[in-house]
């Protein structure tokens, strides 16, 4: 199944400038910075989680750089215990597998359900790397494109400090 095209799709449809290369594939940080190009992109980490009644998920983007601290975490969003949502849970809310989240799982979420929560830092940023929706490309897309996208597929996000 390509999960790359549909991404594609809906940021073409729209106007939504952007640009992408494939690499082989990188489930981790560690493994895709080595096909990272010098662009000029912030490379983010993606975590998807879910509240301890199971009833919210969320999507947390921050600096593939920085560490983040589950229960410091639990403490800034105030939402209560969270844990790594399950593979079925994220097929089913961002229609993803381990290894390629990222915000354009969104898409697959037209209940707007996951509440996404990026960290204020990657305001400075002047442009985002994301995997497509499959951890065997990168799309680089400029700040502005993104915030433009996140209108488009309406989910709720919030620029939070993370650490």
């Amino acid at each position: 199944m390509d999960r790359k095209q549909p991404v594609f799709d809906f940021l073409d449809a729209r106007g939504i400038r952007y640009e992408w290369y494939e690499h082989p594939e990188a489930p981790t940080i560690e493994i895709a910075r080595q096909w990272w190009r010098d662009d000029g992109s912030k490379h983010c980490k993606n975590l998807f989680f879910r509240n301890h009644k199971g009833d919210r998920h969320y999507l947390v983007c921050f600096d593939s750089e920085r560490s983040l601290a589950i229960r410091d975490l639990e403490a800034r969003l105030r939402q209560g215990k969270l844990t790594f949502a399950s593979p079925e849970r994220m097929e089913r809310w961002l229609g993803l597998r381990p290894g390629s989240v990222s915000p354009f799982g969104l898409i697959n979420d037209p209940e707007n359900h996951v509440h996404l929560f990026l960290d204020v830092n990657l305001r400075d940023c002047p442009a985002y790397s994301f995997h497509p929706n499959d951890n065997r490309a990168t799309v680089v897309i400029p700040q502005e494109e993104f915030l433009k996208y996140l209108a488009a597929v309406g989910n709720s996000y919030e620029f939070i400090e993370l650490y």
